[in-house]
């Protein structure tokens, strides 16, 4: 006879995935939520219990399986833009910088016009927007990466947006955009990120960003400064971009894809 009350094997998705991962490179402690119940009982799991019987968790090698085929689905698919722009999160966690990526963060804009920035009266965080000075207009802005130093002094976080371009035309519609870019420099330093073609060559000669910003280039497999950004105007970050960055998972090394905002 069959056992009809069998539970049927679970749908395998990304948050089975990220789970091993972050189970295989921590100590094992086990959250005992409906995820790792059924990764135990799907066999990707496995219990272990020390002399003071205190249990962890360990990845079996069906796990590893698992955690290595979605890692390798992720990567596939990157697009170029967001290759790069993971790269820059990259070079950033390892100078020891806390970075974001899908970041939606308030800013106020230079100018009178804000095309291609949303209104502040529409909050892409899904909240009603804050009462703004008069005469100042503000806008909802998504940087490609946005990092901070890793430090406790407010004045010394030094922001740092990166704008991430792989195409030429992108890149040039983007120049004309001086509401955006403004909105970026008013949240801290911007950099420019320009990308290769197929032959290798950059898209852009730095000298066409403005100069306000500074620019990064692919050159020899690495990222490296074509010229640097001048220092950020500002020198500690609004209340609104605290709790943006609070409500936000930042980006953790040998993570692939965009973070979201929680």
């Amino acid at each position: 006879m069959t056992d009809d009350t069998a539970t049927p094997a679970p749908a395998w998705g990304r948050q089975h995935a990220r789970r091993l991962r972050e189970l295989y490179r921590s100590a094992g402690w086990p959250c005992q939520d409906i995820v790792e119940i059924e990764l135990l009982a799907g066999g990707m799991l496995e219990r272990l219990v020390d002399d003071r019987g205190r249990e962890t968790l360990r990845l079996t090698e069906a796990g590893l399986r698992l955690a290595a085929a979605q890692a390798a689905r992720n990567r596939a698919a990157l697009s170029a833009h967001e290759a790069l722009a993971q790269r820059v999160a990259a070079q950033l966690a390892a100078a020891g910088r806390i970075a974001w990526r899908g970041l939606a963060l308030r800013a106020r804009l230079p100018a009178a016009a804000a095309e291609g920035v949303a209104p502040a009266g529409a909050d892409l965080l899904g909240e009603p927007a804050a009462p703004a000075p008069p005469g100042a207009l503000w806008g909802m802005v998504r940087p490609d990466v946005f990092s901070i130093r890793n430090t406790t002094v407010a004045t010394y976080v030094e922001p740092v947006v990166h704008e991430v371009k792989v195409q030429r035309s992108d890149l040039l519609a983007d120049l004309k955009r001086p509401a955006k870019r403004g909105a970026y420099l008013d949240l801290g330093a911007c950099w420019y990120v320009l990308g290769s073609d197929a032959r290798g060559r950059c898209i852009a000669d730095p000298s066409e960003v403005p100069a306000e910003c500074g620019v990064l280039v692919e050159e020899g497999g690495r990222l490296v400064a074509a010229r640097n950004a001048p220092p950020p105007a500002r020198a500690e970050l609004p209340l609104a971009v605290w709790m943006a960055l609070a409500r936000a998972v930042p980006y953790t090394p040998g993570e692939i894809g965009v973070q979201a905002n929680i």
